[in-house]
């Protein structure tokens, strides 16, 4: 067990402060504090050592300074089990400090905010409050460290329990916690500064934090161990703001899925309904009203759609809600739920409801994956197409009807899996073939799922997310019916593609751009 006597208090955050100090002084254990943390505590009536009757130096530059000096460091450094170092101590009137709490400048709030400022963000980039935490939990074995109010509660039972001491186990985690947040609040610093200086291009090095969530109870497999992390290089709330409303624990697979969901729904601003099943859209619709477009996009593979992740981009009504509830689903998620449709789904008590308020707009985010030694980086895919540069290549013209269903096609097969194929109307899919090796074989998956759901691929048009290599899946498309295709082109045969559509009279669009999804 490590004694405490003295222990020093600088914080921004004084959520949950006044009963810690006040415990602290209950047991007779000395506080310095800092500025504005020690007129709080004075104002609280409790005895506070102003940190510059111990240094005999003024906080200077606005309060850039105030703590780094060697009389605190060293009262933080020094190592209780050598006699050197206890002599030095007191030969430099150092007093030894047992227990630092310290939370930092709230630096991801501030450069969160729109409006926010280069020097804004410059002064929010804690200083002293840093280096506090690391010499603390560097000399962790005669030093305890608190960096956040959540683990005020945690320390006051551990002290009460052992007649205020800090046990070595605790005082452990107690500096593993910390420089894992000093570790995150640097990573976000490097984040923003990076993502100003480098105008679009990836860092040189990269420096990855994220903070964990939640425990999932298993992987993608019940032999994997899982957990879902908040990532600190993304401005965008996403799934990691949503709030659940009700039902299960989510999983691995609930949270990949519902991502992908989310991606998928908020690229229309029609009433909009999406159902994956994993990760790839079984049915998108858009209609008049929620429950509309909910019918069309679980007519596309009903059979797909049993248990699968919905996804809203309206609050859904009870009239939807209805709708929905007659069949088995893992996860819904939309910006919000009636209190009528909320009182619809409590009836399905496992069924996990998210919501995630204000429609979330795609984030500047990266991606990554894993490989052997090393990480893949890229920018997720959240480009909007430029139509200015959609091409027709064909002898014959979409039509007005053509082009809006080749509007929703091309939204729709960037977020299913490569290779991909989707056929639709112009406010619904009718057969998806994805995570195909060939081309014309998603396309002839995609006209089967199509007519396995007694729909008809007649009078549809064909989305592809990359070109078509040979002209053999622009021939299945023809012949089961479709009568326009949208591609990005850029093969070596775009010739025969552009001869087979025209002898098939169809209407073919270039956009120029491809959408893999793997």
């Amino acid at each position: 067990m490590s004694p405490i006597h003295r222990a020093l208090i600088s914080v921004h955050d004084k959520t949950g402060l006044l009963e810690l100090a006040k415990f602290l002084a209950a047991r007779k254990i000395e506080i310095i504090s800092t500025g504005g943390t020690a007129r709080f505590l004075k104002e609280q009536g409790l005895a506070v050592t102003p940190i510059e009757q111990i240094t005999g130096f003024p906080e200077i530059l606005d309060g850039r300074v105030k703590t780094l000096h060697p009389k605190i460091f060293g009262g933080l450094l020094a190592r209780r089990e050598l006699a050197m170092h206890l002599e030095q101590s007191q030969a430099y009137d150092i007093p030894l400090i047992d227990l630092v709490i310290v939370n930092l400048y709230p630096f991801r709030e501030v450069v969160a905010k729109p409006e926010v400022t280069l020097a804004d963000a410059i002064e929010n980039i804690d200083i002293g409050g840093v280096a506090l935490i690391r010499a603390s939990a560097k000399n962790f074995v005669h030093v305890g460290v608190i960096t956040s109010p959540a683990q005020y509660a945690d320390v006051i039972a551990a002290m009460e329990k052992n007649n205020g001491e800090l046990s070595e186990t605790t005082r452990r985690e107690l500096a593993v916690a910390a420089f894992a947040h000093t570790a995150q609040y640097d990573a976000a610093i490097n984040a923003y500064l990076q993502g100003e200086a480098t105008r679009g291009q990836l860092p040189s090095s990269l420096v990855l934090a994220f903070e964990k969530i939640q425990d999932l109870r298993y992987g993608e497999n019940p032999q994997q161990r899982a957990a879902f992390y908040r990532d600190n290089w993304s401005r965008e709330k996403g799934l990691a703001g949503a709030s659940q409303l009700q039902g299960k624990e989510l999983s691995f697979n609930n949270i990949a899925d519902a991502d992908a969901a989310l991606a998928l729904v908020r690229g229309f601003r029609a009433p909009c309904a999406v159902i994956v099943k994993h990760a790839n859209p079984c049915g998108v619709a858009t209609g008049a009203t929620l429950a509309e477009a909910y019918e069309k996009a679980k007519a596309t593979d009903p059979v797909s759609a049993f248990g699968g992740i919905i996804s809203f981009n309206r609050e859904v009504d009870g009239k939807t809600a209805s709708a929905v509830a007659e069949l088995f689903a893992e996860v819904i998620l939309a910006p919000g739920f009636s209190a009528e449709a909320q009182q619809i789904f409590a009836a399905k008590k496992n069924l996990r409801l998210l919501a995630f308020g204000d429609f979330p707009e795609p984030g500047t985010s990266l991606e990554f994956k894993k490989v052997a030694g090393g990480v893949l980086v890229q920018d997720q895919d959240t480009r909007i197409d430029d139509e200015t540069l959609f091409k027709v290549v064909t002898q014959r013209q979409p039509t007005a009807s053509e082009w809006a269903a080749l509007r929703f096609g091309w939204k729709v097969v960037r977020h299913v899996k490569s290779n991909a194929i989707v056929y639709c109307a112009a406010d619904r899919t009718m057969g998806i073939g994805a995570g195909q090796m060939s081309r014309v074989d998603a396309s002839l998956l995609a006209i089967a799922k199509a007519q396995r759901a007694g729909l008809s691929v007649n009078n549809t048009v064909l989305a592809s997310d990359a070109f078509f290599p040979f002209p053999d899946g622009v021939e299945a498309a023809a012949q089961a019916g479709a009568t326009a295709v949208i591609q990005p082109g850029g093969s070596v045969r775009d010739g025969e593609i552009i001869a087979a559509a025209d002898r098939y009279n169809l209407a073919m669009v270039f956009t120029g751009i491809r959408h893999f999804r793997h």
